[in-house]
């Protein structure tokens, strides 16, 4: 197995290991080392079945169910479908125009993910990359009086009012039933958490998900958000993945957020993902 760095900000190619059979306990624990050194990892050229997606995803940790269960893969309800590819009938296969904007996979809610697992099914020739932002570095660029300003800020989160009406341009809206509304309700977080494996803070806001910070006059709040956006979606902080068919991307969303960019709908891009459950943030 061979770890290489794929940029100095963050990211690193795993080639030599098929995940699709059983990882011993060394090379199991040179993958999670990997992950927690560079918080994105491509595992390279892998060929699963969603049944062997799910197993080595469970290694990790338990898997989450999205809300969104129409896009869940039939018989298989631990992958989330990403996809614009169409059923005969032309129902929609997968999440069409998911992630089309910075964000943290599902910090909206009390135990948000340690991390997602994307497999690259098929991929367009170019285009749709997926970028992503080191949340470390965020935080540890920030002024000392910005810091300490934070210090106790929490931050509410949550999906109802953040889902709808983030699509992109010429993709068709998507919608939350009334069902699944019901399941979802706001969540507070702290502004900045402490990686539980690795005991470094990192910021926990993102433009997605992420409605106010608490505690703080209205306009304050708003400055303030707006304020550590801007900081953390410099292109100094980001890693851009190109996509190569059949990789397999994991994130430690503990410490990144990341955004999904457009490609030629004309060719196919069909994904399958699973998520594993994280454990309450925390501030140390």
């Amino acid at each position: 197995m061979i770890v290489t760095p794929l940029s100095p900000v963050m990211g690193a190619e795993i080639l030599g290991v098929d995940v699709a059979h059983v990882l011993g306990d060394s090379d199991f624990e040179t993958v999670r080392r990997a992950l927690l050194d560079h918080n994105v990892i491509a595992i390279r050229d892998q060929h699963l079945t969603p049944a062997q997606h799910v197993a080595f995803s469970q290694r990790f940790g338990d898997l989450m169910v999205h809300v969104k269960a129409e896009y869940l893969l039939p018989g298989q309800p631990e992958v989330l479908v990403l996809s614009n590819k169409k059923h005969p009938d032309g129902r929609a296969m997968g999440f069409e125009d998911a992630g089309r904007y910075w964000h943290s996979d599902m910090s909206y809610v009390d135990e948000p993910p340690l991390g997602s697992l994307l497999y690259a099914v098929e991929i367009p020739p170019e285009g749709g990359d997926t970028l992503f932002c080191n949340m470390y570095r965020a935080y540890e660029t920030l002024p000392n009086s910005t810091k300490k300003r934070l210090v106790g800020l929490r931050a509410a989160h949550s999906y109802v009012a953040s889902f709808e009406g983030k699509t992109s341009s010429g993709y068709a809206r998507d919608t939350l039933t009334d069902e699944q509304k019901a399941q979802l309700r706001e969540v507070i977080h702290p502004v900045v958490r402490t990686h539980p494996e690795t005991g470094r803070p990192a910021l926990y806001v993102n433009p997605g998900f992420t409605l106010r910070i608490e505690d703080l006059p209205q306009d304050e709040a708003v400055s303030l958000l707006d304020e550590l956006i801007q900081h953390m979606t410099q292109p100094a902080f980001q890693y851009r993945h190109v996509w190569k068919p059949h990789d397999l991307v994991f994130w430690d969303n503990r410490c990144t957020m990341h955004h999904a960019t457009t490609y030629d709908p004309s060719f196919a891009r069909h994904m399958h993902r699973t998520t594993v459950r994280g454990d309450r943030p925390f501030a140390a």
